[in-house]
């Protein structure tokens, strides 16, 4: 059986919603905490090609980061977005669930139930 894995920050209220719906659900996701442990820009680009968007709809654009490294310059390449996210994983939108070769960005947490639902 695919796992689910959320892209989890503890210190985030919504992350931390997310994982209760989850939970309340019967769901025990794997939980990477993307902080401690960030994921390498081959990860980050298969979960940016499993959510079906841009990729910087997987980013916190409100970041200081964002700005310093010019990701708001038009563009810039996906490939620049995925090695600053592997650089600076605070850049990377939380919560993030992911099943298989689907995702969705948990903002807000309700929005994990279109993955939830699509997967039963």
């Amino acid at each position: 059986m695919t796992p689910y894995v959320l892209w989890h920050n503890p210190r985030c209220s919504k992350s931390r919603e997310a994982l209760e719906l989850l939970r309340s659900r019967g769901i025990e996701p794997v939980i990477l905490e993307y902080l401690k442990h960030p994921p390498h820009c081959a990860e980050i680009e298969r979960v940016a090609s499993a959510l079906g968007e841009p990729v910087k709809s997987m980013m916190r654009s409100n970041e200081p980061e964002f700005k310093t490294l010019g990701l708001d310059a038009p563009g810039v390449s996906d490939a620049a977005l995925y090695a600053a996210m592997a650089g600076y994983p605070r850049l990377i939108q939380r919560p993030i669930l992911v099943h298989g070769d689907r995702a969705v960005v948990g903002r807000p947490p309700e929005r994990l139930l279109e993955l939830l639902d699509s997967a039963h």
